[in-house]
């Protein structure tokens, strides 16, 4: 595993998990089996996130693994064109370098379909490579539930939180994903067990339900809270975002955009919540923010190439009353 130089600066963020290729059609409206035109994007939560921090001007980088393959070379020479350090990048022989494909019905249906079996690179992460300089000093370290769904990746993910220690801006996307996990079941066991080494858990209603068995906004934040976790943040889709403390509860409506394709918003949000984090914004403000770089994504086709720079969701933001009424 390739190591920071002693004397480099700790990453705003390190992230770790998913990453792959996302084959999303240029034709919408129609099943995959009619499409006739496509384009390559850089793809994966986590790998998302990372790029989306990075638009903002954060020094980031991904733990994550590839195939020894042209779609390998490719993740990591787009992540170095979008400012994301791919030194813990790695290479494993097997399976190849993921690849997603996704259908487009705006406004609210995008299936995807997952090419990663029976495994992916990404979840043979070892424990043993975990670089854990990176993690401990990390003003933000992120990662995912579907990296909790198979070995060696769920030690791995164990291993980086408990060289962590529960610091501060500790994020657990709860991004439950149940094609990924061979029993379903487990994935509720998992979850709950990361959320005793995390600060900041974020998800929607449904995979809230999974963590800690509530779709109430406000239960499941209470749920949260009650694991040792400092912030909760429960999405909402149409119903905006909740954000709950042990001091305070703050809630935001949707931001309203002609959504093209909703599959990269929340990965904006996640980059756009770091950004704020590591800001040391008040919640409200940060929750505004990372409300408004989600739309943005939501209004455009592509995931990654699509996160917006802070000026863009400012600006959004300057025709927005604090209330979220144009």
């Amino acid at each position: 595993m390739a190591r920071v130089p002693p004397d480099a600066a700790p990453y705003d963020l390190v992230a770790m998990g998913r990453c792959g290729v996302d084959i999303y059609p240029l034709d919408h409206g129609v099943g995959l089996e009619d499409v006739t035109r496509f384009e390559k994007f850089l793809g994966g939560s986590a790998t998302n996130v990372a790029v989306a921090a990075a638009r903002h001007g954060r020094r980031t980088s991904i733990i994550t693994r590839t195939g020894r393959d042209p779609f390998g070379r490719y993740i990591r020479r787009t992540l170095r064109d979008f400012d994301v350090d791919d030194v813990f990048v790695g290479e494993v022989d097997g399976p190849p370098t993921p690849v997603t494909f996704c259908e487009i019905f705006p406004p609210d249906n995008f299936p995807l379909y997952f090419y990663r079996y029976p495994t992916a690179p990404d979840l043979m992460i070892e424990a043993n490579e975990i670089p854990l300089d990176a993690v401990r000093e990390a003003a933000v370290f992120w990662a995912t539930a579907t990296g909790l769904s198979q070995e060696p990746s769920r030690s791995a993910h164990f291993t980086a939180w408990q060289a962590r220690g529960r610091r501060t801006h500790t994020v657990l996307d709860l991004d439950y994903r149940p094609m990924f996990w061979p029993d379903p079941a487990e994935a509720g066991v998992q979850v709950g067990k990361a959320l005793a080494h995390v600060t900041v858990a974020v998800g929607n209603r449904e995979e809230c339900e999974v963590a800690v068995g509530e779709t109430d906004p406000q239960r499941a934040a209470n749920a949260l809270l009650e694991r040792g976790v400092e912030l909760a943040i429960v999405k909402q889709g149409p119903g905006g975002v909740l954000a709950a403390t042990a001091d305070e509860r703050v809630q935001v409506p949707p931001f309203p955009v002609t959504v093209v394709n909703g599959l990269g918003a929340g990965d904006a949000f996640g980059g756009a919540l770091v950004h704020g984090l590591r800001s040391g914004w008040d919640v409200r403000r940060v929750l505004r923010f990372a409300n408004v770089a989600g739309a943005i994504v939501a209004g455009r086709l592509e995931c990654s190439a699509a996160m917006p720079t802070e000026a863009e969701v400012e600006a959004m933001l300057d025709g927005q009353g604090e209330d979220g009424s144009p």
